[in-house]
């Protein structure tokens, strides 16, 4: 094994060296990467809620609590009663949402924490389906652990 010092032939100068030299060209292709990614407005995944409106003074009467509470195996009750099905519980929703929303009983949705998040969306979409509006997830402080 050998190393090539310098040139062979005998004029005593050295080869010209024929590589580019790509250090500043990577420098600059970083400085331009960071750039970019300062530059680039973050990414953020809203969902649009229809809020009521704020209001000072008190309501009138306690308003009405529906409990909603989703079992582990997808059992779904109404107020400690089960329903037979999700078609059981798209008929209690048309009755809520047949309401006029200032008269819609509220409605409480406390899913189980081992409970199949398909059982849950389909409540909540029959829940929006049948335009009720007074809805909330209760419960969700056993998610913490």
């Amino acid at each position: 094994m050998g190393m090539n010092v310098g040139s062979s032939s005998g004029s005593g100068e050295p080869e010209v060296m024929m590589d580019v030299n790509t250090t500043p060209l990577i420098d600059v292709m970083l400085v331009l990467l960071v750039m970019l990614i300062i530059t680039i407005p973050i990414q953020l995944h809203t969902i649009n809620l229809d809020m009521p409106p704020p209001t000072s003074t008190p309501p009138d009467k306690e308003p009405e609590v529906h409990e909603v509470m989703i079992d582990f195996d997808g059992t779904i009750y109404w107020d400690a009663q089960a329903l037979a099905n999700i078609d059981a519980v798209n008929a209690k929703m048309q009755e809520v949402g047949a309401m006029p929303i200032s008269d819609q009983p509220e409605l409480h949705i406390k899913p189980n924490k081992l409970v199949d998040y398909g059982v849950v969306a389909a409540v909540m979409a029959s829940a929006q389906r049948n335009n009720v509006k007074k809805m909330g997830m209760v419960g969700n402080e056993q998610y913490v652990k």
